[in-house]
């Protein structure tokens, strides 16, 4: 019953390899016109269907105290600041007053900026230096502030601080922020690819031992990045994106590309060397290795959907377009693979490499013996032992995780030779950073000039006073129909830094609730850090949502596949202990500086939010492919022999090889994205290439081993009313 409820769930698969293998040139002209037309889409669409804006949609209090100011005063416009600094010149001498008239002008006259204001014209002290060397124009992009992310190009023309004489001009602004952050991923993106792809290259080739079998997962992971990169650019028109989106479908779809192309083309190798012919070696590998794939990519779709789940557009983000490359590179591999293996045949074999190909010819997984088989008979000798040091090991370094501090990294971790960094430095130590982002304190009351509300602004306005070196003098004003007043006070921090998030949620918190205590008023607080920390809480709470989502779903997907309970609840503690190890590597690295400065990495304040959900989600996917395909061959062994220990020694040396450079691919492509400018991305590829190396050490070659010896026939246990 078993064998043939298997050939059903199978069927689909192999019936997909077999149809692409017998119509090749259709399957293979289909999928070129699909990479044609995606690179126009891309060309095209792309850069109107990605945004840097990112809100909350469960309504937050910054989100309701944003709404109010909108209805009051209209869109928001983005604000930029551009700095004139001379080392020579003060704002007293008439040429630094000619130089920045003239910048004003140039500025203001453009159709994209609303309104400015500098030191000339409005005689405000506040906009020159203490020193007087360096002053500040302010500028209102004109729309809102999508629309002034947009523009923001024309008034960096303006501003480009290679032709200003003895003048050094910077701009500061979300929108400049943006548009830098911006180029940085773009540059990381290609350094990634740099750095990835031949490694890569050169893993598979020693894998396969020829050129024709390396090249192919190679392209056929390009491919599945083109397509799905132009699916975001055509929704994306619908809804947009967050711009991370690219880096992500690059990353992940290179990986798990690469990865299901390994696995089918191994196994087809593996089937022709056992003398099958051409077609049916086809058949086979879609029975076996394409129905893994299927699961895999199943699970790892099942384990994106959670980030679906927490409601932040980044998250949906950037889950979307997991999601989409993982299907396409599942269609891909399931369809445009068999394909080509049905065109090339045994030519995939062809630009053989000495010495190592020599080598992968002569491999007989039948045959005792060789490092993998001799170490899981090792494992499996002391199996407590084993179970109990590696365990250890991978908790041992998840320890860290309990000094987690998740947030955001802004402005102050950014390379030092960035324009935003630069003018975010003179900002901090010349100005009040916060006048770049103010915090916005909003009173709602039936009359906001009442007494009682009066003394509480006033009293607020002490509080706030008693602490002038973190809060700016507070400014007020109340809309015409007293049903609103705001009071606007600036932070002089980063505002996504510790120093002002403890000095927004104390206003919150404290300061707030003491000076309105018995006014009756309605009181919210928003602004960038409001936001910021918005953003955090809400991802906080969500986090065990995601976990119990990915969780659940996981366990009954992987209980259809392999017929067993014991074996997905083994494999979800084991991919928990990897995570875990991972988040706390991250921890040890990044926030306590640990090695960080070998790697090339930042010491930073905070994880940044996203990092530890996403981790979370594509790892708990990505380890479930090497669990499918390793369990997949012991499962498929122990029907054969009823023999669990051999099972396990064939499995784990008739899958090392792949299993080993799929993870060095993954690692690979993960260590090019670490290897970027950006914090965020230095995170990510270091936290998931952590992880995929440790799943594929400690966890393949101990943890399973070791766990299902232990366990025996009860690894496939499964009760009689589930069967």
């Amino acid at each position: 019953m078993a064998a043939r409820s298997d050939m059903r769930l199978s069927f689909s698969t192999e019936a997909l390899a077999a149809a692409s293998a017998r119509q090749p040139w259709l399957v293979i002209g289909i999928w070129l016109t699909a990479v044609a037309v995606s690179a126009a889409i891309i060309l095209t669409l792309l850069s109107g269907a990605l945004t840097t804006k990112t809100h909350l949609t469960n309504n937050p209090e910054s989100e309701q105290a944003d709404a109010l100011l909108k209805k009051w005063r209209g869109p928001d416009h983005d604000i930029e600041i551009v700095i004139v600094q001379s080392q020579q010149l003060t704002v007293d001498d008439p040429a630094f007053q000619a130089k920045v008239n003239d910048l004003f002008a140039h500025i203001v006259g453009l159709d994209v900026v609303l309104a400015g204001g500098n030191f000339y014209t409005s005689g405000d002290a506040a906009f020159a230096s203490a020193d007087r060397h360096t002053t500040i124009m302010l500028f209102a992009m004109a729309g809102d502030e999508q629309e002034g992310k947009d523009n923001i190009g024309k008034l960096l023309t303006i501003t480009d601080p290679k032709d200003q004489g003895q003048f050094r001009v910077l701009n500061a602004g979300s929108a400049t922020l943006d548009d830098e952050i911006q180029s940085i991923s773009g540059s990381d993106l290609r350094k990634g690819e740099a750095i990835g792809a031949p490694i890569a290259l050169l893993v598979l080739v020693l894998v396969f031992g020829a050129l024709i079998a390396a090249g192919i997962p190679l392209i056929l992971g390009l491919v599945s990045v083109v397509i799905a990169i132009a699916m975001t650019a055509l929704l994306g028109q619908a809804f947009r994106f967050s711009f991370l989106v690219t880096n992500v479908i690059t990353m992940a779809g290179l990986a798990i590309g690469i990865d299901y192309s390994l696995f089918i083309v191994s196994r087809y190798r593996e089937e022709r060397a056992r003398g099958l012919e051409k077609y049916d070696a086809i058949h086979a590998t879609g029975a076996s290795a394409g129905r893994a794939v299927f699961f895999s990519g199943l699970t790892v779709v099942l384990a994106l959907l959670g980030m679906l789940l927490v409601p932040s557009t980044i998250f949906r983000s950037l889950g979307g377009g997991a999601i989409i490359v993982v299907i396409v590179s599942m269609l891909v591999t399931l369809t445009l693979l068999p394909a080509i293996l049905g065109l090339l045949g045994d030519r995939i074999n062809s630009l053989r490499v000495p010495f190592v190909g020599r080598a992968i010819d002569r491999l007989n997984f039948e045959r005792h013996g060789g490092f993998w088989d001799r170490f899981t008979r090792a494992v499996m000798r002391y199996p407590l032992i084993s179970l109990v040091v590696a365990s250890g090991l991978l908790i041992a370094l998840a320890v860290p995780v309990l000094d987690l501090n998740s947030g955001s990294n802004g402005v102050g971790t950014l390379p030092h030779y960035t324009e935003s960094y630069e003018s975010f430095t003179i900002l901090q130590n010349e100005f009040n950073f916060g006048t770049l982002s103010p915090t916005e304190i909003v009173v709602t009351d039936n009359d906001v000039s009442r007494p009682e509300v009066r003394d509480s602004v006033a009293s607020l306005q002490a509080a706030l006073a008693s602490n002038s070196s973190l809060y700016g003098k507070p400014t007020f004003d109340a809309k015409s129909d007293r049903s609103i007043a705001l009071i606007t006070v600036p932070i002089n921090a980063d505002p996504t830094s510790d120093t002002a998030t403890k000095a927004v949620r104390d206003l919150r918190d404290r300061l707030i609730p003491a000076a309105f205590s018995g006014a009756g008023s309605h009181v919210l607080v928003t602004g960038e850090t409001a936001r910021e920390i918005d953003y955090v809480d809400t991802t906080a709470g969500y986090t065990p949502v995601v976990f119990i989502f990915v969780l659940g779903l996981s366990f009954v997907l992987l209980t259809i596949v392999f017929r067993s309970l014991i074996v997905p609840l083994k494999a979800i503690v084991m991919n928990l202990l990897s995570v875990g190890a991972s988040y706390g590597a991250l921890v040890l690295v990044f926030q306590k500086g640990f090695l960080n400065e070998v790697f090339g990495f930042q010491q930073v304040d905070a994880i940044e939010a996203w990092v530890p959900l996403w981790t979370f989600s594509i790892l708990f996917g990505l380890s479930m492919d090497y669990h499918v395909f390793l369990l997949s061959r012991i499962r498929e062994r122990f029907h054969k022999t009823d023999d669990n220990r051999e099972s396990v020694a064939f499995g784990v040396r008739s899958t090392a090889g792949i299993i080993t450079g799929a993870a060095l691919i993954m690692a690979s492509v993960f260590g090019g994205v670490a290897l970027g400018d950006l914090v965020m991305f230095q995170q990510i590829g270091f936290g998931l290439g952590v992880a995929v190396l440790l799943d594929a050490t400690i966890v393949r070659s101990v943890l399973v081993p070791a766990a299902m010896e232990l366990l025996g026939r009860a690894n496939w246990y499964l009760p009689r009313f589930l069967r």
